[in-house]
């Protein structure tokens, strides 16, 4: 059986800490504006944007509008940064400290008819 969570508990506290710390619990980056913040919040209403396994938002259908485009690039790079400052004090990668704050933080939160993209990269209506 293959374990889900190959690391100490002790390394997936301290990445869980860290990510949770930097603002990411709350589902949304520190460098986004309130109004990039609505906007995302409205599309994964919608169903056109979701959470990833991988920690990121994705686009689940074609988005046109350039403003949308920018808020999810503004918040994925601004949960990359934290994921980087998590991983390095878990010793771990970004990949590993993103996929592990999908599972443990952002994962819990998503609403009912809301979007997410599975590790098998399916996407699921919660």
């Amino acid at each position: 059986m293959r374990k889900l969570f190959p690391m100490s508990f002790r390394k997936l506290f301290v990445i869980t800490a860290a990510v949770a710390a930097l603002g990411i619990a709350a589902g949304a980056a520190f460098a986004q504006t309130s109004q990039q913040k609505a906007m995302i919040d409205a599309a994964k209403a919608q169903g056109t944007v979701g959470e990833q396994s991988d920690g990121y938002l994705g686009f689940r259908q074609a988005s046109t509008d350039p403003a949308l485009t920018q808020a999810v690039t503004v918040t994925n790079n601004a949960r990359r940064e934290a994921y980087a400052r998590s991983g390095q004090a878990a010793g771990t990668t970004v990949d590993v400290a993103a996929a592990r704050a999908f599972v443990t933080i952002v994962l819990p939160r998503i609403s009912s008819g809301e979007w997410y993209r599975n590790a098998q990269g399916q996407w699921v209506q919660r």
